[in-house]
Order: C-alpha cells, then sequence, then structure tokens
C-alpha cells in the first residue's frame, strides 16, 4: 500500500526555516518525479517544487531561492528545506508524485506569522 506522510511543519517567524520531510512506503521516490505542494485557504493546490529521476529541481519563481527540494534515496524520504520564510508560505503542504498523483497524505501546516 502506498503511503506519503509529511510532517516538519510548525508556527515560525518571517525570516525563520523549517525543514518539511515526506516518508514514502509502497513507493520507490528516485523512481519517480516528485514534487511539494502547498494549499493555503481559499487556494487551490499548487506545485511548489519538483524534483526528476535524474534530480533536476525546479521551483516557482514564488520560493526559487529560498526553498530546496532534494531526497535521501536511502531513507526514501522526500525533503523541503524553507529559509527566510514569508507569512504567504503559510499553507498546508504536500508530497505526492507530479505525473498520476497518489492519494494525498494529510500534509503538513507551516504557519508563518509574527
Amino acid at each position: 500500500q502506498v503511503q506519503l506522510v509529511e510532517s516538519g511543519g510548525g508556527l515560525v517567524q518571517p525570516g525563520e526555516s523549517l525543514r518539511l520531510s515526506c516518508a514514502a512506503s509502497g513507493i520507490i521516490l528516485l523512481a519517480n518525479s516528485m514534487a511539494w505542494y502547498r494549499q493555503a485557504p481559499g487556494n487551490q493546490r499548487e506545485l511548489i517544487a519538483s524534483i526528476t529521476i535524474g534530480g533536476t529541481t525546479n521551483y516557482v519563481d514564488a520560493v526559487k531561492g529560498r526553498f530546496t527540494i532534494s531526497r535521501d534515496s536511502v531513507k526514501n524520504i522526500l525533503y523541503l528545506q524553507m529559509n527566510n520564510l514569508k507569512p504567504e508560505d503559510t499553507a498546508v503542504y504536500y508530497c505526492n508524485r507530479v505525473l498520476s498523483p497518489l492519494s494525498w497524505g494529510q500534509g503538513t501546516q507551516v504557519t508563518v506569522s509574527s
């Protein structure tokens, strides 16, 4: 059974950092293009960072230069390092495949507020 479990969110002040983790079971992250998505209140879920099978990363402009997506192929965990967080980064964050998304996990809440 495929399962994606996100963790690492929390309440932080603007300018601070967080590292999100996505533990995957039933799927080999290295064999899939994976992404981090987020959904802010009242908005649709959006893809913000992705990593291809070959390791190429892409980011939306809103997070470029601040967020870094990576994976640990041994632990089968996807990460999102988020630096210089801003209030507009407040959202629930999810991981999933880029193509043919699997069942969504519960996500992890990130709240950026002073």
